[in-house]
C-alpha cells in the first residue's frame, strides 16, 4: 500500500485531486488551529518531519503527493532534514517526485541518498526530457520517470533509469492519451530492460473515447503492467 505523507503544502499540477484539496483548504482559511488555517499557501509542517520514525510497519510513502519537495520556496535546510529522516527510517520506501529539475541538480550533492529513497521526475512530453538527464546526474539509488499525464510521444534514453510509470490525464479538463505513445514507451522499456508500470488510461480509454477514469481502467494490450525495480535495502 502506498501512503501519502505531506510535509508541506504548495501548488502542484492542475489535476482533479489538487482542485478538490484546494477547495477544501480555502474553506478553512482563517480558522485558528485548523491544518488549513493558511489555506493552500506554502506551509512547512515542522511537526510532521519525524513521523516516519514512529511508523513501525514498513510502508511505501509518496512524499508530498500534493506538492513538490524541491519548490523554490522550500529552504535547503528543510529538504536536508527530510532526507535525513528518510535515511533513518530505513524500514520504509520513500518515493519523491519533482518537476523542478534545476533545483534538484543544485541541491542533490548536499543530500544523503540511501537505498530506500527513490527519486523521480515528471515528464509529460518530449519537451521535458531534460528532466531525465538532471535525474541521472543524482546519486539516487532508484531513479524513475513519471510520464503522467502523458501528453505526447517520447523517445527516451533509458540508460541510468530504473523505472518508468505511464498514465493518462483525469479530471474535467483532461486531454486524451494516444495508445501508440504508451506502447512505444513500453517497447523502449522492454528493449532497455527497464521495469514498466502502466497506471491508468485516465479520462479517455485506449481508443480515445471519454469514459471516465474508472471505466477506462488500466489494461494495456490485454494485461496490466505492474513491473517494479528490484531493491537492495
Amino acid at each position: 500500500m502506498v501512503h501519502s505523507a505531506s510535509l508541506l503544502s504548495s501548488p502542484y499540477f492542475d489535476i482533479k485531486l489538487y482542485k478538490v484539496e484546494l477547495r477544501l483548504a480555502e474553506r478553512f482559511r482563517g480558522t485558528p488551529g485548523h491544518p488549513y488555517e493558511q489555506g493552500f499557501d506554502l506551509r512547512l509542517w515542522e511537526e510532521r518531519i519525524n513521523q516516519p520514525l514512529h511508523w513501525h510497519q514498513p510502508r511505501t510513502v509518496f512524499v508530498n503527493s500534493m506538492s513538490d519537495l524541491f519548490h523554490e520556496d522550500i529552504p535547503v535546510e528543510f529538504i536536508l532534514r527530510i532526507f535525513t529522516v528518510m535515511q533513518a527510517a530505513s524500514q520504509h520506501r520513500f518515493q519523491v517526485l519533482t518537476k523542478r529539475h534545476h533545483r534538484l541538480v543544485s541541491i542533490a550533492p548536499e543530500l544523503p541518498w540511501p537505498p530506500n529513497v527513490w527519486m523521480g521526475v515528471s515528464i509529460e512530453n518530449q519537451r521535458w526530457l531534460e528532466r531525465a538527464d538532471a535525474l541521472k546526474s543524482t546519486a539516487a539509488a532508484v531513479k524513475f520517470l513519471s510520464c503522467e499525464p502523458l501528453l505526447g510521444p517520447m523517445d527516451i534514453d533509458l540508460y541510468g533509469i530504473d523505472w518508468v510509470i505511464v498514465g493518462g490525464e483525469s479530471g474535467p479538463g483532461a486531454r486524451p492519451m494516444c495508445a501508440q505513445w504508451v506502447t512505444d514507451i513500453r517497447s523502449q522499456c522492454i528493449e532497455s530492460q527497464v521495469p514498466f508500470f502502466f497506471k491508468q488510461w485516465g479520462e479517455f480509454d485506449s481508443v480515445g473515447v471519454r469514459r471516465g477514469k474508472k471505466a477506462a481502467g488500466r489494461i494495456l494490450e490485454g494485461r496490466t503492467w505492474d513491473e517494479m525495480p528490484e531493491e537492495n535495502l
